[in-house]
């Protein structure tokens, strides 16, 4: 098996359903907001457990290119669906964010850090390695963000391998898989056959361990061990979606003038859905309000988008102003000029930006045209009318 496989170690163990209701309680018990998948208003969402029986235990996912929708599944599986709207960003990186306060005598009072220990519990590896891609942007760097790093420190995260990909996921093609092999302190591999349904454990960190010796768990047989391997290796091979084979990098710095822009601006509604859902896109801009009196006024911090007109905005209006220009902003930044900042691509390969695209807009298939674009331009004869 390659590096990315799923493939316990003999020191694996198992928990039970009982098992998984016992891990969300202990980390409960130790003081920490729990949050894991549940089911509301027809989605898989995230929100605050209070035991595993709220997981989303017999429900699955179809999704496509601006679909959603959930199904029931037969084997009560609780973890064989989909990403939902949401990522971990809503939590690490909340969506409003009040900075600070005043009143009329400028009296600022620094809105305290919120500082609540959580524990993260579903994780997908694709979800982990955004989670990655924004602790280098906001924890690190030269302008780090102060509530985000104390959010992020101390989280505990348990992940869940894929064994189920949705018709919208790439995250193969984007360098990752189904496989969780870093960033987790905790890690499940659901399993579920003749001889019942049972989570395969892996410990990541000190503080895993310190959790799974509290709770009941057994050794994990080796027959166990190679269906949770084997599920997830067959998931690997079963992506919906996958980006053309090439360097995204040069591709998008050579197609800056390609024809493509202009067939996705007659489509995109320059919504914003991709940026809020993805779970790397960090973006904020600021919002000051003032009661009716005027003695008493606040500065939030609210999620921003490469889509507004204002997110450009400079004196005489918008440097980018036509929805063809904000499109290629968004998709260069997030396959490109990322690199030049942070080192890595800004995409995942979860694929919730085509599942919650209102018009199906699909980030491979724009990638692929441009690369058809581009092979027939290369093409060409020297001086042939375009």
């Amino acid at each position: 098996m390659d590096a990315m496989s799923s493939y316990a170690p003999a020191s694996a163990v198992i928990l039970d359903r009982d098992g998984l209701d016992a891990l969300v309680r202990c980390l409960a018990g130790q003081g920490r907001t729990v949050i894991g998948p549940t089911v509301r208003d027809g989605a898989v969402v995230l929100a605050e457990l209070a035991g595993a029986d709220e997981l989303p235990f017999g429900w699955g996912s179809e999704v496509e290119a601006g679909r959603y929708r959930l199904v029931p599944r037969a084997d009560g599986s609780a973890f064989a669906h989909t990403s939902g709207p949401q990522s971990w960003k809503a939590f690490l990186h909340p969506q409003r964010e009040k900075l600070w306060s005043t009143d009329r005598d400028l009296n600022v009072v620094p809105e305290p850090a919120a500082r609540p220990s959580y524990a993260f519990l579903g994780v997908r590896p694709c979800d982990l390695r955004a989670i990655a891609v924004q602790d280098r942007v906001l924890a690190g760097g030269h302008h780090p963000d102060d509530g985000y790093r104390d959010r992020r420190t101390g989280a505990f995260l348990v992940a869940v391998e894929c064994t189920e990909p949705g018709a919208t996921c790439f995250c193969v093609s984007m360098g990752g898989g189904p496989a969780a092999d870093a960033g987790f302190d905790l890690a499940l591999t659901e399993v579920i056959d003749e001889a019942g349904h049972r989570f395969v454990v892996r410990v990541g960190s000190a503080a895993g361990a310190d959790v799974l010796h509290r709770i009941a768990h057994r050794a994990a047989d080796e027959a166990t061990r190679t269906a949770a391997g084997d599920a997830v290796d067959a998931a690997r091979d079963r992506m919906g979606r996958a980006m053309p084979p090439v360097d995204l990098r040069v591709l998008m710095g050579e197609s800056l003038a390609a024809d493509r822009w202009d067939d996705v601006a007659a489509r995109c509604l320059t919504c914003g859905n991709c940026t809020m859902v993805c779970p790397t896109c960090f973006c904020t801009t600021t919002e000051d309000t003032t009661d009716l009196t005027g003695d008493h006024a606040e500065r939030w911090s609210v999620w921003g988008s490469c889509f507004d007109l204002d997110f450009s905005y400079l004196h005489g209006g918008p440097v980018r102003a036509s929805s063809r220009s904000r499109y290629r902003q968004w998709l260069t930044h997030k396959l490109s000029t990322w690199y030049d900042q942070f080192g890595s691509s800004g995409c995942v390969g979860c694929g919730r930006c085509i599942t919650w695209c209102p018009v199906g807009i699909d980030i491979t298939e724009e990638a692929a045209a441009l690369q058809m674009e581009r092979s027939a331009r290369d093409t060409e004869p020297e001086g042939a009318p375009r």
